[in-house]
């Protein structure tokens, strides 16, 4: 990311909380949604003819879902066939339909999957120029001059807690904790036992370890990346040493419990758990699948009351991707569906407030609706000190998720468990194009 593209990052994001709203310009009077990019509503699609196109995605809350119903009303004769996978399975199928003539038109995209969806998309039918006018963070999308997806919105990670659950330990408000020595004695408070059986985890990391230890890295001033941008830079006196941290919350401080189920979502959803690191999806998944869950949030705390080199890493959620293997008919009302969301601020809005993160629409990024918003306020006053490393492959997390699981489930030492993480990390990336971004941050 360029230096100048971070700037204006943070100012807007800083102005979406502290500066007054102005009037939304997408619902047009003349049936003209957008700024730059503009989406006609009374234009017909696929000449009026029936059409059906699918729609893939792993996540029951994606924006695209609902907007998919208006584009259908708007349009009688396109139906859009919504399939739903769950995540693991997702990045198993999508690739096998890929590959045919079959598969989905349009699909929901991951940047972390870059290198194996890369070469099954269309490029947007839309000028690169337009949509860096309308969207901020555009630039390192763009290749070759044009742009196969871009970021919706950008979110970070959070702690989640269970507010019964927090008022039945007798806390209040006072004992939310900044430092993580102070979250150890608050997650003791929340643990419950019966025995020497775990009944309430106070924190529970299982499933989260990938996403976690990056924040815990930069916190302490430790990259994911060397130097040179491409080396992963995982075993580390700083992994090791963060890795026994949350090893030792289960095995010394009995918070929780590897063997407390390995989904901490579910364990949290279902009330088991009281605290969990979570990014701000995590707020529509208690919305669509636990709904009588009283939650609140609070910032992941730090290692000292002193400002940390950076707080955590941040990410985009990823608009939509075309399949350029299906056919032009198809391709034609996929571009069509996907000019309908990035020309409507309702999608903006939806995403910003399904991932409780910060909208790179330009034009939504003072609306009133998300300054109330819990996760956003807790964002806000961290976001200078954020890094996006780029969007790296998938084995700087899932090589990790292994090590934490070898640790914890096999009995592995940590100096082995990150040495073989390494290995396989450096393995996977040996042929990767990927560079490092950990560089403009500032």
């Amino acid at each position: 990311m360029k230096k100048p593209l971070m700037k204006s990052l943070l100012v807007a994001f800083s102005a979406l909380l502290a500066t007054s709203v102005v009037p939304l310009s997408s619902a047009q009077a003349n049936d003209t949604l957008g700024q730059k990019v503009q989406y006609d509503t009374k234009a017909p699609v696929n000449d009026g003819k029936d059409i059906s196109i699918q729609y893939w995605t792993w996540n029951d809350g994606d924006p695209a879902i609902k907007l998919a119903e208006s584009y259908q009303k708007l349009h009688p004769n396109v139906k859009i066939e919504v399939v739903n996978h769950p995540w693991d399975d997702y990045w198993t199928k999508l690739p096998l339909a890929l590959q045919g003539s079959d598969g989905p038109a349009i699909f929901n995209i991951h940047n972390s999957q870059d290198k194996l969806l890369s070469s099954y998309l269309e490029a947007y039918d839309i000028p690169t120029e337009d949509l860096k006018a309308d969207f901020t963070g555009v630039e390192p999308h763009v290749v070759d001059g044009k742009v196969n997806y871009l970021d919706i919105v950008m979110n970070t990670g959070n702690i989640y807690y269970n507010k019964k659950m927090w008022q039945a330990a007798g806390l209040t408000d006072k004992d939310i904790p900044k430092t993580w020595d102070e979250f150890r004695q608050v997650a003791k408070k929340l643990t419950i036992k019966e025995g020497d059986n775990l009944v309430q985890a106070g924190f529970n990391w299982n499933g989260s370890y990938a996403g976690l230890y990056q924040g815990l890295n930069y916190q302490k001033g430790t990259l994911l990346f060397k130097e040179d941008g491409t080396t992963p830079n995982y075993n580390n006196e700083t992994t090791k040493e963060n890795l026994k941290f949350l090893v030792d919350l289960y095995e010394v401080d009995g918070v929780g419990s590897k063997d407390f189920g390995t989904d901490d979502t579910q364990s949290f959803g279902n009330q088991q758990s009281a605290m969990v690191y979570k990014w701000g999806w995590f707020a529509n998944e208690l919305k669509t699948k636990y709904p009588d869950v009283e939650y609140g949030v609070f910032a992941t705390p730090t290692f000292s009351t002193d400002q940390p080199f950076a707080y955590d890493r941040y990410n985009g959620e990823s608009t939509p991707g075309i399949n350029k293997n299906q056919s032009e008919e198809q391709r034609k009302v996929a571009q069509d569906f996907l000019k309908y969301l990035l020309a409507n601020d309702q999608y903006s809005l939806e995403a910003a407030k399904a991932y409780a993160s910060y909208p790179t629409k330009n034009s939504v990024q003072e609306d009133q609706s998300l300054k109330s918003d819990p996760v956003l306020s807790v964002i806000a006053p961290r976001i200078k000190k954020l890094i996006w490393p780029g969007p790296f492959p998938a084995t700087m997390e899932t090589s990790a998720k292994k090590a934490a699981e070898e640790v914890l489930y096999n009995g592995v030492d940590l100096d082995s468990a990150l040495e073989n993480a390494q290995r396989q990390m450096e393995r996977d990336m040996r042929n990767e194009s990927f560079k490092s971004l950990e560089s403009a941050y500032q």
